[in-house]
């Protein structure tokens, strides 16, 4: 059965400007290109529609008339529907990402190293990461979690990591401490670790809390 994927976003969170009207719109905007090809480019076309509320809805199955499909190519992507913005959001540096990281998880209380291995390990430190089952921005977190943390743009940096960083603490005060466990259930959900009484036995969960493991002991021989 093919796979359907949705994912929301707001352009004029993204964009950091308010959304206006058009009936069609051209959005000079590579980096929304690239993460769209990189993000999308296995999971065949895609197509899109912008909701009244200027909310941007995508899916690979499309479920209606609404959707139209992208048109994508490196120097722009060509959306149907409402919304347009004239200027792009500033995501900030390398080095405003490190200080906003080192900030939030010392304000939590969490050792910001293990925060920096968890986002090379979930999205490789693209802030506009989208995986196959949805999970969004620098941390990946499902739109659900997101949802939950208060998260309005799981794309803005800052959000993303204090989204994540929250949910990480909750994890670890759940397990009582036990980062292996923790690390499970940030990867394969609460339910699966309750339903293994542990690390589940899954390769990808497995692999995952060793990359995650290698990547903090590296960055703290930096």
């Amino acid at each position: 059965m093919r796979k359907k994927n949705f994912y929301f976003i707001n352009p004029s969170i993204l964009l950091g400007k308010r959304a206006g009207l058009s009936i069609s719109v051209t959005l000079i905007l590579p980096f929304i290109s690239l993460f769209l090809l990189a993000n999308f480019g296995i999971c065949g076309e895609i197509y899109s529609y912008v909701d009244s509320n200027g909310v941007w809805h995508f899916t690979n199955c499309p479920t209606s008339s609404a959707f139209t499909k992208l048109q994508i190519s490196k120097e722009k992507i060509i959306i149907k529907g409402k919304g347009k913005s004239k200027e792009k959001k500033n995501i900030g540096s390398d080095l405003e990402i490190k200080k906003a990281i080192d900030q939030i998880a010392r304000n939590i209380q969490i050792d910001p190293d293990l925060i920096k291995a968890i986002i090379m390990a979930e999205s490789g430190g693209n802030p506009f990461a989208i995986s196959p089952k949805g999970a969004l921005g620098l941390m990946q977190l499902m739109p659900e979690t997101a949802n939950e943390l208060s998260i309005s743009n799981p794309f803005d940096p800052e959000e993303n990591i204090r989204g994540g960083t929250k949910y990480l603490s909750w994890l670890l005060k759940t397990y009582n401490g036990d980062l292996l466990s923790a690390l499970a259930a940030y990867n394969a959900g609460p339910g699966t670790v309750k339903k293994f009484g542990g690390i589940p036995p899954y390769p990808e969960t497995i692999n995952y809390i060793k990359r995650v493991l290698r990547y903090w002991k590296q960055t703290k021989n930096r």
